[in-house]
């Protein structure tokens, strides 16, 4: 197999895993008041169907990236993807809304398995200068997923009920997955694997950071004079303590910021802040003294991936609270039907589809400092036109709103995602991939939890509809709420914006990204410093 189809088989499985987890949210929000109406559940219920799934991806990303990168991405990701597709006809067939909520939480382990590894196999397959493109593309395809879910989605639960939904992912997923885990076994050895290279010498003592086997967690030739000590060296590199405590800290904070909205201070959520404060702070102190950190420093040091990751944040939970308050806006103010309102929310997606390439060419040109701040100022003015919308707005007028929203964060994605990942080298990917999955997972909790909490304590008048179990404000209450609420997500944003002002201003990987000089010059592969295979 020649290295361009290696890249182009390595660049269609990435693409279909992100659009498979990309169209399965988008399709679910569609269908989560069908999925209420036949499993007679509460709103409370339903709303746990994606919190649930959202905190098992979070707690799971970072440290499914290091499996990543200790025993190949394309084995995580056949693993990943064959599991999502398995849980999805599962839930398609699941006989009650605890079923359903179970294995969503199943779903969210595969899932966390599969995001790492599509950035995961990109960066090890296409050398940092080429990244661009490949990772535009695989935006412009999550943005046709976001503009295609909620029509599709619609189309499906009209004719066919909530369950044709999760059917949706069931084939790809099966054939990415035996084409993935078919070109990991046989296609990939002759082309990645490197011939036996003399043994370099051991790193230094001060390298604790640094994995000191040379093959990627003991699998294929590199492997075969693997000892039980390198075993163990592995199995100790994969820092559970660490990946345990990270869950836990994830698992108190997104479930505080889910609870809190609805329940407001209780013990259960003090307790579940402080659970989250103290697990971080163990975590924290826990990755300084361990030997092989779950969080190497040389990622989540550096200025350069910590500002991108900041950016990541701020964007996703200005949008998704925005979102979230536009779309209600829609359906509770101007009265349209789920259809309706994902027609007016399409020039978001469509903008998303065109700026993600359009943001690789205005990298190369203009740098990722200057076009990451534009794109947040693109982002904040959007929002802040969403904040002045009313009774009489039309849809030129909702539109323009959108098109900001889509244009800002489309380049946004492709940018600080290009960062990260070329300010690591090879065998650290899965790790920067983990951790832009993980802010894109918790920035949307975050902006969704916040934007439910200014509303409620801003509306003036607040019923509940005890049929439906959810919160319902009438169309002025909640028109008095909207535009605080947008006002203070835009200020989000904008603290984005300020964030990218300490990322890099060219493409070119400097000294803050703190690699081995042999991946900082551009090479996948660099042996004999890094040598790894890509099983």
């Amino acid at each position: 197999m020649t290295a361009r189809r290696l890249q182009r088989l390595v660049l269609t499985g990435s693409i279909t895993g992100a659009v498979i987890v990309a169209l399965d949210g988008t399709v679910l929000t569609v269908a989560q008041p069908a999925l209420q109406r036949e499993l007679h559940a509460s709103f409370g219920q339903v709303q746990w169907t994606s919190t649930g799934y959202l905190i098992a991806v979070a707690s799971l990303l970072v440290f499914a990236g290091r499996l990543g990168d200790r025993y190949g991405h394309q084995q995580l990701f056949a693993f990943g993807i064959l599991g999502f597709g398995a849980t999805s006809a599962a839930i398609g067939l699941a006989p009650g809304v605890g079923w359903v909520i179970g294995l969503r939480v199943a779903q969210g382990i595969f899932g966390a398995l599969l995001q790492p590894a599509t950035l995961g196999m990109l960066r090890a397959t296409y050398p940092p200068d080429q990244l661009g493109l490949p990772l535009a593309l695989r935006t412009s395809a999550i943005g046709l997923a976001a503009a295609a879910g909620p029509v599709l989605g619609g189309a499906l639960v009209a004719h066919w009920g909530w369950r044709a939904v999760f059917f949706l992912n069931v084939v790809p997923a099966c054939l990415i997955g035996g084409l993935a885990w078919a070109v990991r076994g046989a296609a990939l050895a002759p082309v990645v694997v490197p011939a036996p290279a003399p043994a370099p010498p051991a790193p230094p003592p001060s390298s604790a950071f640094e994995p000191r086997e040379t093959s990627a967690g003991g699998a294929g030739p590199a492997a075969a004079g693997t000892t039980t000590t390198g075993a163990a060296r592995a199995a100790a590199g994969l820092d559970l303590p660490g990946a345990c405590l990270l869950a836990l800290a994830l698992v108190s904070l997104v479930h505080t910021l889910v609870a809190l909205p609805e329940t407001g201070w209780t013990v259960v959520t003090a307790l579940g802040g402080a659970a989250a404060a103290f697990a971080c702070g163990a975590f924290i102190r826990h990755e300084r003294r361990t030997a092989s950190p779950l969080l190497p420093l040389s990622v989540v040091g550096s200025t350069t991936i910590a500002s991108a990751l900041a950016v990541l944040l701020s964007a996703s939970a200005a949008l998704f609270g925005g979102l979230f308050v536009s779309t209600y806006f829609l359906q509770c103010v101007l009265a349209l039907d789920p259809l309706e309102c994902g027609l007016r929310v399409l020039p978001l997606a469509v903008l998303m589809v065109l700026s993600a390439p359009a943001s690789a060419v205005l990298q190369r040109r203009y740098g990722p400092r200057r076009t990451t701040m534009a794109a947040m100022t693109l982002l904040t003015l959007g929002i802040l036109v969403l904040s002045q919308l009313d009774r009489t707005s039309k849809a030129p007028a909702i539109g323009a709103g959108f098109l900001l929203l889509g244009a800002g964060f489309g380049t946004v994605m492709v940018t600080a995602t290009a960062v990260i990942v070329r300010h690591v080298s090879a065998d650290r990917a899965g790790v920067a991939g983990g951790l832009q999955q993980t802010a894109m997972n918790i920035g949307p909790a975050l902006g969704v939890a916040t934007a439910t909490m200014l509303v409620t304590l801003t509306t003036p008048t607040t019923t509940r509809d005890r049929t439906s179990g959810g919160p319902h404000w009438t169309a002025e209450a909640f028109l008095s709420a909207m535009g605080p609420t947008l006002l203070t997500l835009a200020v989000v944003a904008a603290a984005g914006a300020l964030a990218a002002a300490k990322l890099p201003r060219s493409t070119t990987v400097n000294s803050d990204s703190r690699q081995p000089p042999a991946v900082a010059s551009g090479g996948i592969a660099t042996p004999p410093k890094h040598p790894k295979q890509l099983s």
